[in-house]
């Protein structure tokens, strides 16, 4: 039996599984867009009662989440995880999460990892998901130690990639512990008219775009602007678009106007239409030197845009290299611009290869598809 959503139902007599989600704020990151996005979907699942804890109450995402039914957000707000404010907030949450009855925890993050994982031990709650979105270098080696210690509480954690899964197992992560659940995205969202004019870009240019903060080095945004430079001297319709915020920003800016194309980059901040973007766009990049799984990679191939990305984490199990775009090596700026300039001299496959990857996005990577594999995840530990 199915609701009217198209999401299974359990028998109205079955007894609903009570489920708390820890995000680690309600900023517009991919990991919060997902976790969110998730949270909605299991709420339309009538064996399942979802409440909503975070360590940070802020951010653009808050109201999305306070829009469903998931009864007051608790807020732990921590300032270490080596002091006794720590203490005191895990204390705190496992008393919530005993007067709340909760059976699973699931957390999204590595802040939430290292405080849920604790908080739902001291609580003793049954079933404990945790979850892991990154590969190597964006953790020190004493907090990949304490990540370590709240995967050993965890009954499960869910890796959003193949590559996600080789490095927890490269660290000593048992693999029966271990979920692969994809990424998932709205197509509906991004079923926009192609070749719109984005307002405060420039008209009559061919956009080549990239979505990530710039608070991480990382996302090797450098790399994208000595590709830039490269790419200007030989097409002269092409700008690129930085859209993300972040401490790095005035470095960056910095470079673009050493390298001479600061009037060829457009940094536009936090953009609150991604799909009005893209849908202007031309080409979307990925320039990360560790990814788990790029949402913004699956938002490119959802808008249509032929992607080139660097051939890290998650990346490979996206895209189809020389059909959907082209994989580059890390750090590779000659190979970036050399990717984009046969995309922009050669139209025709750009389009191609962009209708190629909606399609594979479409089939891969559902809402639909993610929501059943963590739904049953759910029942195979509470079930047992």
């Amino acid at each position: 039996m199915r609701s009217r959503s198209g999401y299974p139902r359990t028998p109205q007599n079955s007894l609903k599984h009570r489920i708390a989600q820890f995000i680690g704020s309600f900023n517009q990151g991919g990991t919060e867009r997902q976790a969110v996005s998730l949270i909605g979907d299991l709420n339309r699942m009538a064996n399942f009662e979802i409440s909503v804890a975070t360590l940070d109450r802020s951010g653009v995402l808050l109201g999305d989440v306070e829009r469903l039914p998931v009864g007051t957000i608790p807020e732990f707000r921590l300032n270490s995880f080596f002091d006794l404010n720590f203490v005191r907030q895990v204390r705190l949450c496992a008393s919530w999460l005993r007067k709340e009855r909760v059976d699973l925890v699931h957390t999204h993050d590595f802040y939430t990892n290292i405080f849920g994982m604790a908080a739902a031990s001291l609580a003793g709650v049954r079933a404990r998901v945790a979850s892991k979105r990154e590969t190597g270098g964006m953790r020190s080696r004493a907090q990949a130690m304490v990540e370590r210690i709240a995967f050993h509480r965890a009954h499960r954690i869910v890796a959003n990639s193949e590559a996600v899964c080789e490095h927890l197992a490269a660290s000593g992560v048992a693999g029966h512990k271990v979920e692969v659940i994809y990424n998932s995205l709205d197509m509906e969202r991004f079923d926009r008219t192609s070749d719109i004019e984005f307002p405060g870009l420039p008209k009559g240019r061919r956009l080549i775009t990239l979505v990530a903060n710039l608070r991480h080095d990382v996302k090797n945004v450098p790399m994208l602007l000595r590709a830039a430079a490269q790419v200007a001297g030989r097409i002269p319709d092409a700008d690129f678009v930085i859209a993300g915020e972040g401490d790095l920003e005035a470095e960056l800016r910095r470079l673009a106007s050493d390298l001479g194309i600061d009037h060829r980059v457009h940094f536009i901040g936090r953009c609150t239409d991604v799909p009005g973007l893209l849908a202007s766009s031309f080409a979307g990049v990925l320039t990360s030197t560790n990814e788990g799984f790029s949402n913004s990679i699956l938002e490119y191939m959802a808008a249509g845009l032929p992607v080139v990305a660097t051939d890290v984490g998650g990346a490979r199990e996206a895209v189809a290299s020389g059909e959907t775009g082209y994989l580059i090596t890390s750090d590779d700026d000659a190979g970036l611009a050399r990717s984009l300039i046969d995309l922009l001299e050669d139209p025709r496959s750009a389009a191609r290869f962009g209708d190629a990857g909606r399609a594979r996005a479409k089939a891969m990577f559902s809402p639909e598809a993610r929501l059943m594999r963590t739904s049953a995840l759910y029942e195979s530990l509470l079930n047992t």
